[in-house]
């Protein structure tokens, strides 16, 4: 019965995301559309589609060190990445609109597709070699022009612990010369496992690192940087799990 119950709510839960998410996409194009930029669709996605999206899966926040951030300010974020539901949560989190680095598969998703294509988020394809990480470099146009930028470097989804990052994705930050901010995210994959639709109310913990100024990464490599920056975001993971146990 107890798996019957869950089975029942997980189904209107997924219709209601995808109906929520379908209607906050078509809204969102059409303010781009009006408004001839992106600034205010993605600060829908902030305010208004990932704390719905948040609300019905049941899921409690608990962020901190978030004052760091300045909101007028430019960073890239490096984040771990337990669950889907990770990109609602850091909508929510971070006080900057965020462009995402996402796989190049997702381009061809109805509405979600649509929508990261609209908003200038950075496709890349997945074993693509120098082609992936001349398409990550678009990143660094983004950062120059006042963006944030946010990668997920483990390249698929963790729960344990933080996987080894792949390094292309820091090209943009070294080229645009721009703070690198550390994030670790616990708790996400218990609320939305990486397979299926099994949904659990649940507590996500979100620590912010302090940003990595440039000046503290010059004559490293990505390698070196990708290295020193893992380091940073498994320290706040683990600070993230002791504090759940």
């Amino acid at each position: 019965m107890r798996k019957l119950a869950w089975l029942a709510v997980n189904t209107v839960q997924a219709l209601f995301t995808a109906v929520w998410t379908a209607g906050f996409i078509l809204a969102a194009l059409v303010v781009r559309l009006l408004s001839a930029g992106t600034r205010l669709p993605l600060a829908m996605a902030r305010r208004l589609w990932a704390p719905g999206l948040l609300w019905a899966a049941g899921v409690r926040i608990e962020a901190r060190d978030v004052e760091t951030l300045d909101p007028d300010g430019r960073y890239f974020f490096v984040c771990n990445h337990q669950s889907m539901i990770d990109i609602a949560v850091l909508f929510r989190v971070l006080p900057v609109n965020l462009h995402f680095i996402v796989k190049d598969e997702l381009r061809k998703v109805p509405f979600i597709g649509w929508y990261a294509a609209a908003m200038g988020m950075i496709f890349v394809k997945r074993g693509a070699g120098r082609a992936a990480l001349d398409e990550v470099r678009g990143a660094a146009q983004l950062i120059e022009s006042g963006r944030s930028v946010l990668a997920f470097p483990e390249g698929t989804r963790s729960s344990g612990s933080v996987k080894p990052f792949k390094t292309g994705v820091f090209l943009p930050a070294i080229e645009a010369a721009v703070a690198i901010v550390p994030i670790a995210v616990d708790g996400a994959a218990k609320v939305l496992p990486a397979r299926g639709f099994a949904v659990r109310p649940g507590t996500v913990r979100v620590a912010i690192g302090s940003p990595i100024p440039p000046d503290k990464l010059a004559g490293l490599d990505r390698h070196a940087v990708a290295e020193r920056v893992r380091g940073e975001v498994a320290a706040l993971f683990a600070t993230l799990a002791q504090g759940s146990g």
